[in-house]
């Protein structure tokens, strides 16, 4: 009797588990391995599908639009070879006007088992607006061997209706406007080594072409050309102690680039050089607050041509700046930014700043410096990358920008 009842509940608990569980059989050689399995229901979070009521019923679209963006803030480079999120949606700048844009913006790790170098990043985007503007790029860094060697890289290539004030301060304010559409190739790529902790030398390639068509009148071009070719080589020195360079939280970021142009190598019909210096600083002040400093700089050789001219403006520096109103030979502009976390994905900033354009140092006029300041709200996109919505104001200027990553 005993024997009977111990063999119905062996029968009864191999018959249960064989309900959730499936049994394989692998065969190597003359060796027979059996193992078994329990197939698991996917987390509400990643699945579409769900039972109710003994019936698989699918989530709605918007419910798996939130799941979707639910999980995009989660760290999953150490899971996937590249954690991606894309998004899309309206824009608009000062530059290009209303618009319809999509970016994908990636995570990854070149060794998911190294948990102390921060993650590379890279962001695609595309957009066309009604202006007639249209601009599909990408940009990046890519980072390996446990922070020793580094590759920073953008390319683009955009259709812009752009207008032209001619080149210098008293011409950006004081000039009747000139319409052209501006059509730009831009490659840009950086290698850089770590020779010390936190410092990095390295060499930079950039191209460029630029081609101006359908000016209304090309009286500021100053009988220059039209188009330019241009292709430059040069030397980097970084010291970067960011802990994550899309948007640093602390630390600080000093950069000296020399470019040289070689004749050539473009068609500028001479050699020209270019030299620019970045210095940031970085501070968490309190809980969900970093204080953002940004210092920068560019000078050209006498003799650059137009499309090659330091241009105030943009969505990084000066912003709410038309880009290219105020443009000269050289640039310096600082900046200073506020910015706050306010509620699980959002955030908000503050910035304030000033900006000069010049032909050469000793020409540099203090009453001709521009003053700059807005406000932004931060909407994370992936974690600690943001989508940007910044509105600048400057001197008789104002503007709104839609971007990723911080400006600076």
């Amino acid at each position: 009797m005993l024997r009977r009842v111990v063999m119905l509940s062996l029968s009864f608990s191999l018959a249960s588990y064989s309900l959730g569980a499936q049994e394989q059989r692998m065969i190597k050689d003359d060796d027979t391995l059996r193992y078994t399995y329990t197939p698991l229901i996917a987390d509400d979070a990643n699945a579409s599908i769900k039972m109710s009521g003994g019936k698989v019923t699918k989530d709605n679209f918007l419910r798996r639009v939130v799941a979707y963006f639910e999980r995009s803030t989660e760290d999953r480079t150490f899971e996937k070879r590249i954690d991606i999120t894309f998004a899309g949606g309206p824009s608009y700048s000062k530059n290009t006007s209303f618009g319809i844009g999509l970016l994908a913006s990636g995570l990854y790790r070149t060794d998911r088992a190294d948990s102390i170098t921060q993650p590379s990043n890279v962001a695609i985007f595309a957009n066309v607006s009604v202006s007639g503007f249209y601009a599909i790029g990408i940009t990046g860094n890519t980072i390996w061997s446990r922070n020793r060697h580094r590759v920073n890289y953008a390319a683009s290539f955009s259709s812009t209706p752009r207008t032209m004030w001619g080149v210098g301060y008293e011409a950006g304010r004081h000039n009747p406007e000139v319409n052209y559409v501006e059509k730009s190739y831009r490659i840009n790529a950086d290698y850089l080594y770590r020779v010390m902790p936190n410092l990095f030398l390295g060499a930079a390639l950039n191209f460029q072409h630029t081609r101006g068509i359908k000016f209304d009148n090309t009286v500021y071009l100053d009988n220059e050309k039209t188009r330019y070719t241009a292709t430059g080589i040069g030397l980097i020195a970084e010291y970067d102690s960011r802990d994550f360079i899309p948007n640093a939280w602390r630390g600080v970021y000093l950069s000296v680039r020399e470019l040289f142009f070689p004749k050539g190598l473009g068609s500028c019909g001479k050699s020209l050089w270019r030299t620019t210096v970045t210095a940031d600083w970085y501070r968490q002040v309190w809980k969900g607050g970093v204080i953002a400093t940004d210092l920068y700089a560019e000078f050209n050789s006498e003799g650059t041509p137009w499309p090659m001219l330091a241009r105030l403006g943009g969505s990084n520096r000066m912003r709410g700046y038309y880009q290219g109103r105020y443009a000269d030979n050289d640039l310096i502009t600082a900046q200073v930014e506020l910015r706050q976390h306010i509620w699980r994905r959002i955030g908000g900033v503050i910035w304030g700043g000033v900006g000069n354009v010049f032909s050469k140092l000793r020409c540099f006029d203090w009453s001709q410096t521009l003053p700059n300041y807005g406000v932004g709200l931060r909407w994370e996109l992936k974690k600690r990358v943001n989508v940007r919505f910044d509105y600048g104001f400057g001197k008789q200027t104002s503007g709104f920008m839609l971007n990723i990553n911080e400006a600076f």
